[in-house]
């Protein structure tokens, strides 16, 4: 099959040139025909960076109007994304989305709603969902080699104690970092046990100025909660990134939660699985299970998503699931539904 002609729309998320990079990485899967960006700042900023090298940049008008165009990648700064999926989906284009899908409830569910009605392709870009150590739990909860699920814990923190131009662009957000990071967790959370009974949050700053820094939030099941604890104040906060999941037969836990950059192609990740009974290849007691290294972080899910588009695949995280962990992203944030 011939590839999908792909375009990007948007630069001013800061995964944008990864994307752009990892889809010109597929060049059998995808044919990227230009990028546009709105905002003539991320122009200024980030046109020359390398991903973008030799791509032609245009309108956002004259990039949606491109003949054969199938597909975008929504790639806009954090506070229009949602705006800028709908423009795209208005289009009748299938959607690759970064994430969070901005703090407008009623304008995600619409733009959920318009995906549904003409049958597009949505995908929100959590990467987790292609980490083969989070693969690895995931299967061993829904095989039931650890019981009745009853704590998941999961912490995604960084450090950007001194970066003050990251902190007043985080503090733009209702729950400020929270809401930027913590859909990751909610993500992995809610594939596991789906949408919970009550939700809460605790939203904390570290320093006097507007940024929410750290936060907690907390999903109440019947027999389970998760604790999902969020801070770009933490010393050495990626390498302590982390997920345990405990149920009445077992537990399994990965710390770090991936590699940092330069070693995503090198470093094994490890899954310390315990268990109660032997499940599978594995015997009682406590085992590292090495699952292999994260290589590229885009292109398992680009790839899928490219099947989804051709048909070739139902979309394993289908239009409920997304609308329930921005709903339930956005209730933990602070923002009012």
């Amino acid at each position: 099959m011939k590839p999908i002609r792909i375009a990007q729309f948007g630069i001013g998320h800061n995964h944008a040139e990864s994307k752009m990079k990892a889809l010109r990485q597929l060049p059998e899967w995808f044919e990227v025909v230009g990028v546009a960006e709105p905002n003539p700042i991320w122009l200024e900023k980030r046109r020359n960076l390398p991903g973008y090298e030799g791509v032609p940049f245009m309108e956002p008008e004259q990039l949606l109007a491109i003949p054969g165009l199938e597909a975008v990648a929504v790639e806009t700064d954090g506070d229009i994304i949602c705006q800028a999926a709908q423009q795209c989906a208005d289009r009748g284009l299938h959607l690759h989305m970064d994430k969070p899908g901005g703090q407008d409830w009623h304008a995600f569910q619409h733009l959920v709603q318009t995906c549904r009605d003409h049958s597009l392709a949505l995908q929100l870009a959590y990467i987790y969902r292609y980490n083969p150590a989070l693969k690895f739990i995931r299967d061993a909860v829904r095989n039931g080699w650890l019981g009745d699920i009853f704590e998941i814990h999961a912490v995604m923190s960084r450090n950007d104690s001194d970066n003050a131009s990251y902190r007043k662009w985080l503090s733009q957000f209702q729950g400020g970092a929270y809401y930027i990071f913590a859909g990751y967790l909610i993500d992995f959370t809610v594939s596991l046990l789906g949408a919970p009974e009550r939700a809460v949050s605790f939203l904390k700053r570290t320093r006097n100025d507007t940024l929410v820094d750290s936060g907690l939030g907390v999903l109440e099941y019947p027999i389970a909660t998760a604790s999902l604890r969020v801070s770009v104040a933490e010393i050495e906060g990626f390498d302590h990134r982390r997920v345990i999941v405990c149920g009445t037969n077992g537990s399994a836990e990965l710390c770090p939660i991936e590699a940092k950059s330069e070693n995503y192609f090198t470093q094994h990740l490890s899954v310390r699985l315990t268990l109660k009974e032997p499940k599978g290849d594995y015997p009682a007691g406590t085992t590292m299970v090495d699952c292999g290294v994260l290589g590229d972080r885009y292109a398992g899910q680009l790839t899928e998503f490219a099947q989804i588009v051709r048909g070739e695949k139902a979309n394993p995280f289908d239009y409920d699931h997304e609308l329930l962990v921005q709903k339930t992203l956005l209730e933990t944030s602070g923002v009012k539904l």
